[in-house]
């Protein structure tokens, strides 16, 4: 094991001046730390002066090599400092040393320190060696010396050590929310300025079809250092001690050979992951406010719900579709009634019926890596079943609202209780993941969620109360805010009073309500498509590409495409969509249209009264939401995720 290996910039010290034995060790220490192979500073700290107390690693000629073997190391390392001035190290000649290196190897490292100590020696005696270690003027120099050196010494390592170095120096990691293009952009940006800088690099790409080219462990132990150019969490743990760059995602498309550069300069800190050696990281490395690691934990969330919405989406306007083709009565059976629509409608649902808890799911994970999934998870699906102390098996669902607060809440929570069990006995370590976690985040998440529903129900109970004593003095008013209901949480407590009012009216012989309610669900989706189409400067990519897929959910009535949306920028989307759901629902009541069906959008236009107004109001309110979206959504660059 040659020593320039063991050596890096960050654990290098010149000129330094110490004042004492003491102050020596504690500043090649935290070389040493800095270096990324210390795992526990003052376990390690401890070796050392254990060893110090049995006799002085100074061995004389102004040398002290401190040393220690212990579990606090992850792997072996080097840290030197020269001090010109020399410090009293206890040397057995009496004379002060100024030529110190500190060696670190971990506990089950065999005899690697001995081996280090013994080569450190061999070259060490050569005094001019030493003179010109002591005379570096930089680090860069100080480090050249060394391998010439070991170079002339050690003449049949020097070939044989350049196969032992991993082929890549640079590693990097690009993931977007959705996995699309960014993904994609920004590795083939990092490999084409690796590539003339003639700098090896691999690049591992989290897209929508998983990781590709994933990294080896045996990469990352011996790279220089990791870009993560990520807008959506990655796996962090496997980068524990190593020299990362945890940065956007458009910044390895904009500014590659900036980052590649850091790395190579060993201009980046080291990352110590604070979730454990398992499970996806929600930590990231330097200085990122708390607002985007927020928004980090969202998009993750929302890149892995938006196949569900997706696919389920397409699979029910396919048995619409195929209802109508046959002549299917456009009743409550419609969508179900020939077993072909039963079908895709069926599997369409069960996708659905997914969609929410996943989204919950993978923000609980992202913030609590694998014990946030479970609490994440559970607590969306009690979101969408709107279980209660009362009514386990459910009785009013909080939707996606309800869901963000689960995956938020629970994550959170879920560091909470690691943090608790860390002073816990180690020999309970073993359980914590799969019994003291589970247990302890599926009982908080559930009591806060049966918590949580009873209010979404009573708001549930006094909405439906409301829009029942409106009754007919103000129709118009009362067609705007059905449409808004049915837009303002997408499935929650306003979603269910407005579409159970609807639905309600119909079996009473009121089909002018329900008219508005199933409008007020067709304008979020469509009017996001339409400004996804028309004002593609507010959107990235990836949300343009899917955005077209929003037609179909729109016109079949299937609110839920919005969600995805709407979760990523609830500020902006959710009112523009609200206000543009209300001005259609208000329109189709003024209009007189009626709709004898529960649903079925564009699917169910024979029975629709008065169709072509209100073909007229949709596309109205549409178009409002869709000009709401240009006005408050900012502009995104060219780059930007």
């Amino acid at each position: 094991m040659r020593i320039i290996d063991l050596l890096s910039r960050d654990s290098i010290q010149l000129n330094a001046a110490p004042k004492s034995k003491s102050e020596a060790i504690d500043m090649l220490v935290d070389l040493q730390v800095k270096g990324g192979k210390i795992t526990d500073r003052e376990a390690y700290k401890a070796g050392i002066l254990a060893r110090e107390e049995h006799s002085s690693t100074a061995v004389g000629e102004g040398i002290a090599i401190p040393h220690a073997k212990n579990k606090g190391v992850s792997a072996p390392s080097l840290a030197a400092m020269t001090v010109p001035s020399g410090v009293d190290y206890e040397a057995l000649d009496e004379e002060p040393s100024n030529l110190l290196f500190m060696i670190a190897a971990p506990e089950d490292g065999g005899d690697v320190h001995l081996d280090v100590l013994s080569r450190l020696m061999t070259i060490l005696m050569d005094e001019d060696f030493r003179a010109k270690l002591l005379s570096a003027k930089d680090k860069d120099e100080f480090l050249k010396i060394i391998d010439e050196t070991e170079k002339a010494k050690y003449p049949e390592e020097a070939a044989a050590s350049a196969p032992a170095k991993s082929a890549y120096r640079v590693l990097a990691v690009t993931a977007c929310p959705t996995g699309i293009a960014h993904t994609y952009m920004a590795a083939e940006a990092l490999e084409k300025t690796g590539k003339n800088l003639g700098i090896s690099i691999k690049v591992e790409t989290n897209g929508s079809g998983g990781a590709k080219n994933i990294l080896t462990d045996e990469e990352i132990a011996s790279c220089d250092g990791i870009i993560v150019a990520a807008d959506k969490s990655v796996e962090m743990a496997r980068f524990d001690g190593k020299k990362v760059i945890a940065t956007k995602v458009s910044d390895g498309i904009k500014i590659p050979e900036e980052l590649i550069n850091r790395i190579i300069s060993g201009d980046a800190p080291v990352y110590h992951h604070e979730g454990g050696k398992t499970g996806s990281s929600a930590s990231s490395v330097g200085k990122e406010s708390f607002g985007r690691k927020l928004y980090k934990h969202l998009m993750n969330g929302v890149s892995n719900m938006l196949p569900f919405t997706v696919a389920g989406g397409i699979f029910i306007a396919i048995a619409f579709l195929i209802d109508t083709i046959s002549g299917a009565p456009q009743d409550s059976s419609f969508g179900t009634f020939t077993p072909a629509a039963a079908f895709f409608k069926t599997i369409g649902g069960f996708a659905f019926n997914f969609m929410i808890p996943v989204l919950a799911g993978y923000i609980g994970k992202s913030i609590a890596d694998r014990p946030g999934f479970l609490v994440g998870l559970v607590g969306g699906f009690l979101a969408t079943t709107g279980s209660t102390f009362i009514s386990i098996s459910g009785d009013v669902p909080s939707g996606f609202l309800g869901a963000l607060l689960a995956g938020f809440v629970g994550g959170f929570l879920m560091l909470g209780v690691e943090k608790l069990c860390d002073k816990m006995p180690k020999a309970l370590n073993g359980i914590k993941p799969v019994l003291i976690y589970p247990l302890v985040g599926l009982g908080m998440i559930a009591v806060i969620m049966c918590a949580v529903n009873p209010i979404m129900g009573a708001l549930n109970t006094g909405l439906s109360n409301l829009l029942s004593g409106m009754g007919n003095s103000s129709k118009i008013l009362l067609g705007c805010i059905l449409g808004a209901m049915m837009s303002i949480d997408m499935g929650g407590p306003f979603n269910k009073a407005a579409y159970v009012f609807g639905t309600a009216a119909i079996a009473s012989g009121n089909y002018d309500i329900m008219a508005s309610v199933m409008i007020g669900g067709m304008v979020p989706p469509i009017a996001i498509a339409l400004s996804t189409t028309f004002f593609k400067s507010r959107w990235t990519e990836d949300e343009r590409k899917n955005g077209i897929v929003n037609y179909i959910m729109g016109l079949s009535f299937i609110t839920e495409g919005a969600i995805p949306y709407a979760a990523s920028d609830p500020l902006r989307v959710i009112p523009s969509c609200a206000i543009g759901a209300a001005v259609a629902g208000g329109l189709s009541m003024a209009f007189g249209c009626t709709l004898m069906a529960p649903h079925g959008g564009i699917f169910v236009i024979p029975v629709i009264g008065n169709w072509p107004m209100y073909l007229v109001s949709l596309v109205v309110g549409s178009v409002v939401g869709m000009l709401l979206l240009a006005l408050l959504k900012k502009k995104k660059s060219a780059n930007n995720k």
